[in-house]
């Protein structure tokens, strides 16, 4: 049985709404499910998984009829989908109401339901929201479904607030595949067993990395996953290590070098660190009009924040180090201002400063 294993899709979201890029991301994200689609029926899955929030709020008819119309398109997946914390299902919404056209089962919130599928012998289990928040273990509760069947369970949460659950105790219950949704970048939990999908696209800057789907099998051999990552873009965290002698145009030149590698479709935080020495005075024009830049960040010191450092930290473990440096007699002039520097750094990046 070939699964495919998404979460957090979130559809109708609308990311980075106040930089230009924002205006492409609601549609960006449309056009991965879409893709995700695609792949379904390229790679004859069996079943598709929706670990929950595939929607961004609570779906109206408009919303469930354009998801419907897009599992339509399934030549030979069927689909289980669960509802998240995000797009919970309440009593007489429309999610509660709506029935869907393609072959496609909701399970119901707050209770334990199973799905079976007969034609692939695969029992799905899981326990859909019915509110934005559980504490409970829930999730450790829950059995295997059917005997005799492949059994996966489908979940979303993992934080005290959103069904809290110990990985070992999922584990032991014996599920084929543990289908987990909630967390936005992707985490295998345990070695072909156990997941969260992540989002297939990137919702926002702390969701670096790359994003994608779960492409799974399950045979009388096991279980098998491996990662497809399909995102249209990524946020990327680029770091520029600054130095004195660098001049304005070369830290620029960098920065485009490495941004172009990396592709223009993503979208870049740039952190500047090390020491400068009034080198920070450069135009960036260039960079904003071929990159999507959401942030710059400038983590340098200068000979006169390192002054007023060294005084400031006097009794402290910086301090401490900053005389250490300085007391000993094995270091040149040029190794102990770098040894100072760096260090001071990596002290001012851990918190220890205080």
């Amino acid at each position: 049985m070939k699964f495919i294993h998404i979460a957090d899709v979130h559809l109708f979201a609308t990311p980075d709404a106040e930089f230009e890029w924002g205006e492409k991301r609601t549609k960006e994200i449309e056009e991965t499910f879409e893709v995700i689609i695609d792949d379904c029926n390229k790679k004859e899955i069996d079943l598709l998984i929706i670990a929950g929030n595939l929607f961004d709020r609570s779906p109206s008819v408009e919303d469930l009829i354009f998801v419907d119309d897009k599992l339509m398109r399934l030549e030979k997946t069927r689909t289980v989908m669960l509802s998240g914390n995000d797009d919970y299902i309440v009593p007489g919404s429309d999610s509660a109401a709506y029935k869907f056209r393609s072959r496609t089962v909701v399970l119901p919130p707050d209770k334990t339901t199973n799905a079976y599928l007969r034609g692939i012998n695969t029992c799905v289990t899981g326990y859909s929201y019915g509110k934005p928040e559980y504490t409970e273990h829930i999730l450790e509760e829950i059995d295997p479904g059917r005997q005799d069947a492949i059994n996966i369970l489908v979940g979303c949460g993992g934080d005290k607030k959103h069904m809290p659950f110990k990985k070992e105790k999922l584990a032991a219950k014996g599920f084929d595949y543990v289908a987990m949704g909630y967390f936005r970048k992707p985490v295998h939990i345990l070695k072909n067993r156990m997941a969260y999908a992540g989002s297939p696209e990137p919702l926002g800057p702390k969701e670096t990395g790359r994003h994608g789907y779960v492409l799974g099998e399950i045979n009388d051999e096991g279980t098998s996953i491996e990662w497809c990552p399909i995102a249209r873009r990524n946020y990327v965290d680029i770091s520029i290590t600054m130095t004195p002698d660098l001049t304005a145009r070369q830290v620029v030149d960098r920065l485009d070098e490495r941004m172009m590698k990396l592709g223009n479709e993503n979208i870049y935080k740039i952190i500047f660190r090390g020491f400068s020495n009034g080198n920070m005075n450069f135009d960036l024009t260039r960079i904003h009009e071929r990159y999507n830049v959401y942030e710059i960040l400038n983590m340098t010191i200068s000979k006169e924040d390192e002054k007023t450092l060294r005084v400031e930290n006097a009794t402290n473990m910086m301090g401490s180090f900053i005389k250490e440096v300085n007391d000993s007699y094995t270091l040149s002039d040029g190794v102990r201002s770098k040894a100072l520097r760096y260090g001071m750094e990596a002290l001012i990046m851990a918190g220890e400063n205080e």
